[in-house]
């Protein structure tokens, strides 16, 4: 799932055209690769366990198994979950909200343009910053429960504190050692710290859980 070489894609969507039209935009790259195509959220931990795919490209809406029953599941059955990456109609969908409460790591327009799917298909496989955090943003505003006490409980120091802000307005690590006048390798173990204490797989897991203690609002 992880290492070098190109980065294996798992497209499931109950739309055959748009499954096409993926996996032709994503085959177009020499660092990414289609791995298999699936129709239903069913058929996602099976293939999973075959397939190996750094990142699941993940309808939100589907007829039986949706993308969020799919994305738990996912998470709940495999020992080396990969990064989800919802795609969906539209972007202040309670559905995609939902979806990254359950673990995905971002989500993703289906009228977005080729260069901007290739590009959210590398940042969260890399997961070194954040996807769309104005996006991200805006659902909290709209849909996030609030009074969870997940940051009081983590007992983050002070410098872990400020890290997560910077992680939640959408900083790289490059760009956070930037604006705390840190070394990179300091801020990635800031950052490791960050998501073990809060329980968090990787960084939306870790912001999302900001803005539902009310520790970072969507106001800034």
């Amino acid at each position: 799932m992880a290492g070098d070489g190109p980065v294996d894609v798992l497209i499931v969507d109950d739309d055959e055209l748009i499954r096409v039209g993926l996996r032709a935009i994503i085959d177009a790259q020499p660092d990414l690769r289609v791995v298999a195509e699936a129709a239903d959220g069913a058929e996602v931990p099976p293939l999973v366990a075959r397939h190996r795919p750094r990142v699941v490209l993940m309808d939100v809406r589907m007829p039986a198994i949706d993308g969020i029953q799919a994305t738990r599941r996912l998470l709940d059955t495999s020992p080396e979950p990969p990064r989800v990456l919802v795609i969906t109609t539209f972007a202040n969908d309670e559905y995609v909200y939902a979806a990254l409460r359950a673990g995905a790591s971002g989500f993703l327009l289906k009228r977005s343009r080729p260069a901007e799917v290739v590009e959210a298909i590398r940042v969260v496989a890399h997961g070194e910053s954040l996807l769309f955090p104005a996006a991200i943003r805006r659902l909290a505003d709209a849909y996030a429960p609030r009074g969870g006490d997940g940051l009081r409980r983590a007992r983050l120091t002070a410098r872990e504190e400020e890290v997560l802000r910077l992680m939640a307005a959408g900083l790289s690590n490059v760009e956070i050692a930037g604006e705390l006048v840190l070394g990179v390798e300091t801020v990635k173990t800031h950052v490791g710290n960050v998501l073990a204490k809060l329980g968090a797989r990787d960084r939306t897991q870790a912001v999302i859980a900001a803005y539902e203690s009310g520790f970072v609002t969507p106001a800034g």
